[in-house]
């Protein structure tokens, strides 16, 4: 089992390095798609009722990576060691999930709020929990269900459809979702919604948000408001990337202790003006 993860002051600027490096290779790559789903094929293992899975880094290791819902995320491995190589003290765990996080950021979608030390692990869940394109509302109720994700993160989570494309060696489908596959906005929803759009892609799993009355909802929410898309997308993909994850206390980082730290001044100044008031007016009283 490997060891906790020490989030202290250090810890966090080797994930604030990291975080920078990670921009510059998605950026010059353009390869912000493989690593989004590297980090959600990481996380979308977990088991909330055993507790396996999750997001601990195993798809890292050949008998995870090599399962079918993974095609072709060996090389967003590979794009990730660069980076672990400069930082060697961050778990693949936090990475992959970073390299999530700065792959919306870096191509204009919202901040996820990002919490450093998840735990590496080996052990790799059976193939078949990942969700299976062919399939429909069913099959996507029980796999996020399964995470402890409700029908708002699966509507929101697959908003991202609006970046990449599906490969024929990995889900069967050929084709963009979007007309502009480097873009993080709500045009996947709007592209839902245009029924006679048939140059552009439309998966089981797609079409399944129009056929629930409860997925169609969200949909036509996100289509028409994308500032509502992308607050639900943030923190539905917060959890994605927390799941069976219970940060520290230390992994809010050095700017929440500033903050404390000034609240506290703060509040030491204030009780002082108060008593200093309070004195002023005795020793005016005394006077007369």
């Amino acid at each position: 089992m490997a060891l906790p993860v020490v989030v202290d002051a250090e810890y966090l600027k080797e994930i604030e390095k990291a975080r920078r490096d990670l921009r510059a290779l998605i950026a010059n790559r353009n390869c912000a798609p493989i690593m989004l789903r590297l980090a959600w094929h990481d996380a979308g293992t977990y088991d909330a009722k055993t507790k396996t899975g999750g997001p601990n880094g195993s798809i890292r290791n050949e008998e995870e990576y090599s399962h079918g819902a993974n095609n072709g995320l060996k090389k967003a491995i590979d794009f990730c060691e660069e980076v672990k190589e400069k930082h060697p003290k961050i778990s693949y765990a936090d990475l992959y999930q970073l390299a999530g996080v700065v792959a919306v950021e870096i191509t204009g979608g919202p901040t996820v709020n990002f919490v450093p030390g998840r735990r590496d692990s080996k052990v790799c869940t059976r193939d078949g929990r990942l969700p299976d394109a062919k399939q429909g509302v069913s099959h996507l109720r029980d796999i996020f269900y399964r995470m402890g994700l409700t029908d708002k993160d699966i509507v929101a989570l697959s908003g991202a459809h609006t970046l990449g494309r599906a490969h024929p060696d990995r889900s069967g489908f050929d084709g963009p979702w979007t007309e502009d596959p480097l873009k993080f906005d709500n045009s996947y929803f709007q592209i839902l919604l245009e029924q006679d759009t048939a140059a552009l892609l439309k998966l089981p799993t797609d079409r399944a948000l129009l056929d629930d009355p409860e997925f169609r909802r969200y949909v036509e929410l996100y289509a028409k408001d994308e500032d509502a898309f992308f607050q639900d997308y943030a923190e539905s993909h917060k959890k994605l990337s927390e799941l069976g994850f219970v940060p520290s206390s230390k992994a809010t980082g050095p700017k929440d202790a500033t903050v404390l730290a000034q609240s506290a001044a703060g509040a030491i100044v204030a009780a002082a003006v108060v008593i200093l008031g309070y004195l002023y007016e005795n020793s005016k009283r005394g006077k007369k």
